[in-house]
């Protein structure tokens, strides 16, 4: 059994009525989630389906309520009693939440929930299940959770955002360079021992997402126009995204690019970083940093820059932690991250004096007394203090 931080929340949630549920990018672990949280429940009044499976679709494609209501209880539902219903991939069935709603609002129900796309969620879950669901977001593997994986007992939480520690970084560096080459899908993680077998698994999840999230849940036919694009952002890796110049680059116009970008964000396969200031509406205008939503998916578009690598796994290991944003001036100047407004981070390969020095001049300026310098590489020298990467983290 390979436990999440997010399974103790999901635990907590099964005695609660509203639906529960889980959304994230495909292949993050979502369904193993659904079938963990059913063998804790000693009902046996439970069923899990699979709407990847036509035969399952078929169920909730039938246009009366009472040949649904006929179908479960054909596969085992008592709607006499408490039942639990777990649906994997919602999206699937672009109807289905009319019979959610008429099957929770009818019967005592706990339903548990997947589905791979918020941009489904947002569009069709906001009005026809208001005030009947709790949505939780899985993420790929945090590197805590990496090392739970690769059965390497430690806790991370003791050492997170501590200074460098000489032990610490000789016993999980090797572990911390995997995760940053190839993420932290659970498949890859678990069952992919060569590289060519890493590379092999993230180019189907890639594939996967192609075929279904794109087709299916977005309706995008032109696969191969976002694919391109997948390709330039791939290589702009903390850039801003700057749709103009995109637009320039690509020949795709600027309202198809941010229906092409919005989708990618809402289907967890890239994340934003948008600007700290202190006035809301300058914010606003501001442009945001993009990031992929795991270094894997990297890997496979053939980037192999460590610099990059290492800003986008620092970027999604402290979006575990709160708030993210970066800081920029007009003269060029910038912070990489600020974490929930209070801390000013910087992330280098090595750290160096003067990295620090400017970080904390640089916070010192916007108010902020609380700077991390972040690296990747050990450096003895006693004159700079910062953090091992690997210890970018808070439970």
């Amino acid at each position: 059994m390979y436990l999440r931080h997010i399974f103790e929340m999901l635990q907590q949630h099964l005695d609660n009525k509203l639906i529960t549920v889980v959304t994230g990018l495909r292949r993050i672990g979502k369904s193993y989630a659904l079938k963990h949280l059913l063998s804790t429940i000693s009902s046996e009044n439970k069923i899990y389906l699979d709407l990847e499976k036509a035969e399952n679709r078929y169920i909730f494609n039938q246009p009366h309520y009472k040949d649904v209501v006929i179908s479960l209880e054909i596969e085992g539902i008592d709607f006499s009693r408490k039942a639990y219903i777990a649906l994997d991939e919602l999206q699937l069935v672009p109807n289905i939440t009319s019979v959610i709603k008429y099957l929770y609002d009818t019967y005592d129900i706990k339903f548990l929930i997947t589905g791979s796309s918020s941009f489904y969620l947002k569009n069709h879950f906001n009005e026809s299940l208001a005030g009947r669901k709790t949505i939780f977001e899985m993420k790929p593997l945090s590197f805590q959770e990496f090392l739970w994986f690769k059965e390497v007992n430690f806790d991370l939480t003791k050492y997170a955002f501590s200074e460098i520690n000489i032990s610490l970084y000789q016993k999980l560096n090797v572990y911390y360079r995997e995760y940053l080459t190839y993420g932290g899908f659970p498949e890859v993680v678990l069952h992919a021992k060569t590289e060519k077998d890493k590379i092999s698994y993230l180019k189907e999840i890639v594939n996967a997402y192609l075929q279904m999230d794109l087709l299916i849940a977005g309706d995008i036919t032109k696969t191969d126009e976002i694919y391109s694009l997948i390709r330039l952002l791939s290589k702009r890796i903390g850039s801003k995204t700057d749709l103009s110049k995109l637009s320039s680059v690509t020949g795709i116009s600027r309202y198809k690019l941010k229906e092409y970008i919005t989708f990618l964000e809402y289907t967890y396969f890239i994340v934003q970083v948008p600007a700290y200031v202190q006035n809301i509406d300058r914010e606003i205008s501001l442009l945001k940093k993009l990031y992929f939503a795991d270094n894997g998916l990297l890997t496979v578009f053939g980037i192999n820059d460590t610099g990059a690598l290492l800003e986008n796994s620092i970027a999604n290991q402290l979006l575990f932690n709160g708030d993210v944003k970066y800081y920029a001036k007009k003269s060029g100047q910038e912070i990489d991250f600020i974490l929930n407004e209070q801390i000013a981070i910087e992330v280098k390969e090595t750290a160096a004096i003067q990295d620090l020095k400017k970080l904390e001049s640089r916070a010192k300026s916007i108010g902020i007394t609380n700077t991390t310098l972040v690296a990747l590489n050990f450096n003895n020298h006693a004159d700079v203090k910062y953090t091992w990467a690997g210890n970018v983290y808070i439970a």
